[in-house]
């Protein structure tokens, strides 16, 4: 287990600091940022003042964040490939286009503020950028090209045949998928598996937190299209 691991989300107070909220949960992250709320200098802040000085309504910032927690009752592994894609746009694909732009920025202002004491960061930095400017294409072409092609297979109106996916979209799809995943092994091995230096600042805590969380999402994303969803597409 890496030093990021974190508390549950019910081992919270009901008014925590921002920082605990993003230490019990990576994901939270986004959540703060929506609602303007700093987390990384004002991290002692109690929610409800933050939410009083930043005008915002607490109740409405605690359940979007407890919404992060709620497990899908959805057995993807069972679903029809239309009903699959559908889930895994939502999950992840949701996901990360919201996600990759925060983090590019994140990592890119943890690099300026600690690269001299930790060069590695400017790598990370370099990588994480790498790796949305291949991710959000791709989950285009998936979403306009692949996606759609596999649904008219499915019910029988596209010209495209099983074997044309397989040969063209679907491989340069597992391709592509490859790159990711030895992507996301760099951005791993280049921050020493996550670990936190002991002058980690809420920022560069943040950054590492959610690059891991997106690794997992990640990784769960392309086991369901890989092995899941392709595997399931009439006639192959």
């Amino acid at each position: 287990m890496s030093s990021t691991a974190t508390a549950t989300q019910e081992e919270l107070p009901t008014d925590p600091p921002l920082g605990a909220l993003v230490t019990a949960n990576p994901a939270a992250a986004r959540v703060l940022e929506r609602f303007g709320l700093d987390y990384c200098c004002g991290g002692q802040t109690r929610l409800t003042v933050a939410c009083l000085e930043a005008g915002v309504d607490p109740d409405e910032v605690r359940a979007a964040v407890a919404d992060l927690d709620v497990a899908s009752d959805v057995e993807w592994a069972d679903l029809e490939p239309v009903e699959l894609i559908a889930h895994i746009l939502e999950t992840h694909h949701t996901y990360l286009w919201d996600e990759l732009p925060a983090l590019e920025a994140l990592a890119a202002t943890v690099a300026s503020v600690h690269g001299q004491r930790h060069p590695e960061l400017i790598e990370v930095g370099a990588l994480v950028a790498e790796f949305r400017a291949e991710l959000e294409p791709h989950m285009a072409r998936e979403e306009r090209a692949l996606f759609p092609m596999i649904g008219q297979l499915v019910d029988g109106t596209g010209p495209a045949s099983a074997a044309d996916l397989e040969s063209g979209p679907i491989a340069a799809m597992r391709t592509e998928h490859d790159h990711a995943g030895d992507l996301l092994a760099r951005i791993r091995q280049r921050s020493s598996n996550f670990e936190l230096p002991a002058d980690a600042c809420a920022s560069y805590t943040s950054l590492y937190q959610r690059l891991e969380a997106m690794e997992n999402d990640t990784h769960l994303h392309v086991h369901k299209e890989n092995n899941v969803l392709f595997e399931a597409v009439p006639g192959l």
